[in-house]
């Protein structure tokens, strides 16, 4: 059985892995490593595990890891859970900065171990359903797709550049611009973007929009604020709409569930447990030695959308995608 551990804490998602990995038959949960003592007793006190406050002695008990951490502490852990040999599934975005970008992909060139990018949105039915539809032609060839990653803003060092790498958009992006990759088959060679402070009026962006330009003539829109509020009837709000030459596809990915209403509205989930699933497919990738279904690179890509629309709010003038 697979040992894997929780390297930080620090994400709002980190409860998800620990849960997963707590129920999963395929792993052993080892426990977890913070620098926050509170993070981590919380985490082992709901989901069992030790706490470690020794990175190393932790690293030794796992074969595998689940990274957590704030955005631009991800190079550091990756490199450190590559060179003890450890697989590894990473919280997204992969990297916050180009420096990090090559830092990663040289560090897992060097060491070659396994690597998922923690994306839950390929294993939504309803995006799979509407890839399958749109693959049918049953709403002919693709012309744009309007999409949004709009959610609410979970502040904390979300907020704090140093630690983030920036706002909503190096947040939200990310998701959408590798949903866009599975559906189109093509990888965008244009961006442009806009952001701004209309929601909360503070330093940090919390509106983002990123228009994308792609080879075949394809463009797409990316809504990624952090507009919902708290109570908002669900937690994502991952929407695409497919426009084609003989139709229009709309897709809700995380809207499943059954809406009660009585004094208040109260959700009352019924759909996948997308978290379950990419947890699975990466315990099952590395019992069966394959690549999983999300890589290194889908993450890697995805993080270069998010960061060449940073460089267009910094210069206009730019925007070519490599």
């Amino acid at each position: 059985m697979l040992r894997v551990g929780l390297l930080s804490a620090a994400h709002v998602h980190a409860t998800g892995y620990a849960r997963c990995l707590s129920e999963s038959h395929q792993a052993e949960f080892v426990g977890v490593w913070d620098e926050d003592d509170g993070r981590a007793g919380a985490i082992a006190e709901r989901f069992g595990g030790r706490v470690f406050t020794d990175l190393g002695a932790f690293l030794a008990e796992c074969d595998a890891v689940a990274i957590a951490s704030e955005n631009l502490r991800h190079a550091d852990h990756i490199e450190a859970a590559a060179r003890s040999g450890l697989a590894i599934l990473c919280e997204k975005p992969v990297v916050a900065s180009r420096e990090h970008a090559a830092k990663v992909r040289a560090v897992l060139d060097e060491t070659g171990v396994a690597f998922m990018t923690a994306f839950p949105c390929p294993f939504s039915p309803a995006f799979l359903r509407l890839r399958e539809t749109v693959a049918s032609g049953a709403i002919g060839r693709v012309l744009a797709v309007n999409a949004t990653n709009r959610g609410r803003c979970p502040f904390g060092w979300f907020v704090q550049p140093e630690l983030s790498g920036g706002g909503a958009m190096i947040d939200h992006v990310v998701h959408v611009a590798d949903l866009l990759w599975r559906l189109l088959g093509e990888a965008p060679h244009r961006v442009a973007a806009q952001t701004g402070s209309n929601v909360y009026g503070q330093a940090w962006e919390d509106t983002a929009h990123v228009t994308l330009g792609y080879p075949s003539g394809v463009f797409a829109t990316i809504d990624s604020s952090w507009s919902r509020p708290q109570t908002y009837r669900t937690w994502g709000d991952v929407t695409l709409k497919v426009v084609g030459e003989k139709g229009l596809i709309e897709a809700d990915l995380f809207d499943q569930g059954l809406g009660l209403t009585t004094d208040t509205l109260r959700r009352v989930g019924t759909g996948s447990d997308l978290d379950q699933l990419m947890v699975r497919e990466f315990l099952d990738s590395l019992e069966q030695g394959r690549p999983p279904l999300v890589t290194a690179e889908d993450g890697l890509r995805a993080s270069e959308v998010a960061l060449a629309a940073y460089e267009n709010v910094a210069s206009p003038q730019t925007g070519a995608l490599a």
